[in-house]
């Protein structure tokens, strides 16, 4: 056995490129390594019902979405099994037994169920928290195990999550004196930069629902408006660059190589260089704007076309969705089948229940 590689993403909206350096280039990389045996990539569409329960048919209309945008940054079908969530029916029941495994107090401390709690206004006084909202880990447990992988390529934010999951595998495991479920570990990005990308507005987190996103499919000039439209601190030319919290740096952390100087800044060879020479002044906030904007063309633009092209073949996209889905759906069982007969409630795969219960009463 090399790896099984489980990830995927809610179908709330287009992937953005917080997605893309979060997560989308590092499964690009798994795969492109080879080095595992399955690979399965999820369209998390009953998770996005948790705070979408009163409008499916946005989940619904985003699924392709979702799906173009894989294809387009180059996940191959033919090396990566794509599927629906919400059509596996072993995930909700795997779901119900890991939930009698985590209290509730567990649940909530949960540094990410609490922060998404606080964004979303569910710890108002006049909305409160949806179950399912509430159960998020213990239901990403279930897809995580259901797969027995062991690598989860996701942004840092999802690490909590993840750590639940170990926590679920390892409490299974004890219990029932099984090495039946497997533990896993998230695969980040090798540059921290990337870990979780700020919003265009600078806001912590790059959000559908703030509009503070450059998405994969943006088109030239909404990226120009985009970029430009970062703020930065207001400054004579010649005063020196403030670099601290600064988004173009930031983003630029995430995106220039040291090719992209030569081809866009040949003056400086890296960013070490041009940070130094932006922090004595001289150099315009527009000038470095003009740079990552050159830079975010060229990541996009191929990832765009793909997609334009990509769009053209609806039907081999749902075909790939169903026959991924089927696999999926065979995989996922055969665990639920192997946790079911460690906690001993497959009554009817043999005669063992049967000749138990004659024992028992015959005696």
């Amino acid at each position: 056995m090399k790896n099984i590689i489980m990830t995927g993403d809610r179908p709330t909206g287009k992937l953005h490129i917080g997605h893309y350096v979060g997560s989308l280039r590092q499964r690009l990389e798994l795969q492109n390594e080879g080095n595992y045996d399955e690979f399965i990539v999820m369209i998390a569409d009953a998770q996005a019902l948790t705070d979408n329960a009163d409008n499916p048919q946005k989940i619904r209309d985003n699924i392709m979405e979702v799906m173009l945008d894989y294809l387009a940054i180059g996940l191959d079908p033919n090396k990566v099994t794509f599927c629906i969530q919400s059509l596996l029916p072993a995930l909700p029941e795997l779901t119900a037994y890991y939930m009698n495994l985590v209290t509730l107090q567990r649940l909530l401390r949960n540094p990410t169920v609490k922060s998404e709690i606080k964004e979303k206004g569910f710890d108002s006084e006049s909305a409160g928290t949806p179950v399912g909202f509430a159960n998020y880990p213990i239901s990403q447990a279930a897809d995580i195990t259901a797969f027995k992988a062991n690598l989860v390529p996701a942004g840092v934010d999802q690490e909590p999550m993840i750590e639940q999951t170990r926590e679920i595998v390892r409490c299974f495991n004890r219990i029932y004196k099984k090495d039946i479920l497997t533990e896993c570990k998230t695969v980040l990005p090798k540059n921290e930069s990337c870990y979780r990308l700020v919003g265009t507005d600078g806001n912590a987190k790059m959000s559908k629902s703030l509009g503070n996103c450059i998405y994969l499919s943006d088109e030239p000039e909404v990226i120009k408006k985009k970029v430009n439209s970062m703020a930065t601190a207001p400054r004579d030319i010649n005063d020196p660059g403030i670099i601290e919290g600064n988004v173009v740096f930031i983003y630029l952390e995430a995106f220039a190589t040291d090719e992209y100087f030569t081809k866009y800044y040949p003056e400086y060879k890296n960013l070490d260089e041009l940070k130094q020479a932006y922090l004595k002044g001289g150099i315009g906030d527009g000038t470095i704007k003009k740079f990552l904007n050159n830079i975010i063309q060229d990541e996009l633009e191929p990832i765009r076309e793909r997609r334009k092209e990509l769009s053209k073949q609806i039907p081999e996209i749902i075909n790939i969705l169903k026959e991924g889905t089927n696999k999926a759906i065979e995989l996922s069982n055969k665990t639920l089948e192997e946790v079911k007969a460690a906690m001993a409630i497959d009554y009817f795969k043999d005669d063992s229940f049967l000749n138990d219960q004659i024992k028992k009463y015959n005696n």
